[in-house]
């Protein structure tokens, strides 16, 4: 069977908090430990916030090319400056939307810089600079207290090209193979599958957003009861190349 635990009781998380040490916390404090096999699922804003990627506003100098894109876009131009800090390249703008490639190689709004659930509303949170660190940062502390092997996938909130609202995506993962590689296996009707992987690391982050209420502090949950695709898997191994983009 499976299912999706909640991870309650998570506190506000400041720069240099254990995120494993209080995932194993607060786990066994809802009566709950960490079983082999199960995937922890973590929000990108604490982890953020652990790793002290939080920018306070009032210290950013707005360069030109910022305020030319926030006259015409409504937004404070200390946040577009940040957001061009954290990007790549520009992939659209329209209508006060702003997508970027980041440096990560996300193609996300607004280079993942986000104002939502910090504090202090005059600062913004930052995407981790090594999110597949980050989780492998936090499943190491797992294991080390509980013994337990227990891959971890650090997600955000994306949009989607083609439909409407967003998802959970992974940004970070450690401990198992994002893509479920169905190439060469035959289906029910004995016809051989040439082009499906699934991308389950993202589906495994959607899933676990059904109980990770951003309003009543859950940031973190537990998938339990799917077996993971074995191996040493990166977030770049779910993003596509430019050259076998289509809408690029």
């Amino acid at each position: 069977m499976l299912s999706v635990i909640p991870v309650r009781g998570i506190p506000d998380i400041k720069k240099g908090d254990d995120l494993g040490k209080l995932l194993v916390t607060r786990l066994k404090e809802q009566g709950d430990e960490f079983q082999q096999g199960d995937i922890a699922i973590v929000s990108q804003k604490i982890v953020s916030k652990s790793e002290g990627r939080v920018v306070s506003l009032s210290k950013i100098a707005p360069s030109d090319f910022a305020k030319t894109i926030a006259n015409s876009s409504g937004k404070d131009p200390r946040q577009i400056e940040v957001i061009l800090r954290e990007t790549r390249k520009i992939i659209r703008m329209r209508g006060g939307h702003l997508i970027t490639e980041t440096k990560h190689g996300f193609i996300c709004a607004n280079a993942g810089v986000d104002q939502s659930n910090v504090g202090n509303g005059d600062s913004v949170t930052l995407l981790p600079q090594d999110s597949d660190g980050s989780a492998d940062r936090i499943r190491k502390t797992i294991h080390e207290i509980t013994g337990r092997i227990v891959p971890v996938i650090i997600t955000d909130t994306f949009g989607r090209a083609w439909r409407m609202g967003q998802v959970n995506f992974a940004v970070g993962i450690s401990g198992m193979k994002p893509i479920h590689d169905y190439r060469g296996t035959r289906d029910m009707y004995r016809r051989r599958l040439q082009v499906t992987e699934i991308a389950v690391a993202d589906e495994l982050a959607s899933a676990a957003e059904l109980v990770m209420n951003k309003a009543d502090r859950v940031p973190a949950a537990i998938i339990r009861g799917y077996n993971a695709p074995k191996g040493h898997g990166r977030v770049k191994d779910l993003l596509r190349p430019e050259e076998f983009d289509l809408f690029r």
